[in-house]
């Protein structure tokens, strides 16, 4: 079943293209709630197979599983590396102080939490909030990679070193890569500073915020950037 949801959600993203490229200004109202059924469907079966994971060791610490959350027709994804205390307490990505400040970058980009999509690489918190090691990684990474095949974002911004590592398949570091563009399976991708980077250096959010304006002018939102101010 999952692989025959994948298969009519990639043709359904297709579609999408092709309306597109003959100059519709929206596609038929019957298509949009196929496409949209189909990627709440997928995003379902995901969390089915995950059910009550013990694929690696962090299972062994967890209170929930932090599957993702927001609208899975959005144009815009956030791909961080893992749960914190908050986010296993809830069930729910990015609830703690990291993740206030990556709503109000939500915020300040036009959006609302509930409009773009927000995930993790692991979906159980790693003890002491390290980061997540490799072999728990690879247990995971599979649910991910999924999530985001279902949603089919324009654009994805990872937030920090290990979503950027993992989805892109890189040894470089988030200030070696943030502010350009690389491609993952022919989506847009914009690495840059985990939000919880700014907890400890706030004057650097100007960093991330220019990030934010090139996904935005990529959309195409026109936003002028910001220069650094030293």
């Amino acid at each position: 079943m999952g692989a025959e949801m994948t298969d009519r959600s990639r043709n359904m993203a297709d579609l999408l293209h092709i309306f597109d490229k003959l100059g519709f200004d929206a596609l038929p109202e019957a298509l949009i709630a196929n496409l949209e059924s189909d990627k709440e469907n997928l995003l379902k079966a995901i969390r089915n197979d995950i059910g009550n994971c013990k694929r690696c060791k962090l299972h062994t610490g967890r209170t929930n599983i932090v599957f993702g959350e927001g609208d899975p027709n959005t144009r815009l994804m956030f791909v961080g590396e893992g749960p914190g205390a908050d986010e296993d307490a809830t069930g729910r990505p990015f609830v703690g102080r990291a993740g206030k400040v990556l709503e109000s970058l939500i915020n300040k980009m036009g959006f609302r939490r509930e409009d773009v999509y927000i995930a993790n690489i692991v979906k159980c918190r790693p003890p002491g909030n390290r980061e997540p090691e490799e072999d728990e990684i690879a247990a995971c990474r599979g649910f991910i990679e999924r999530q985001i095949e279902s949603i089919a974002p324009d654009a994805i911004m990872t937030l920090g070193n290990v979503s950027t590592k993992t989805l892109l398949s890189t040894d470089k570091t988030i200030g070696q890569m943030r502010g350009d563009f690389y491609d993952y399976n022919g989506i847009k991708v914009m690495p840059t500073y985990h939000p919880s980077y700014f907890l400890r250096n706030p004057s650097k959010k100007v960093f991330t915020w220019n990030d934010a304006i090139k996904v935005l002018n990529y959309l195409g939102i026109e936003v002028i950037s910001i220069k650094r101010k030293d």
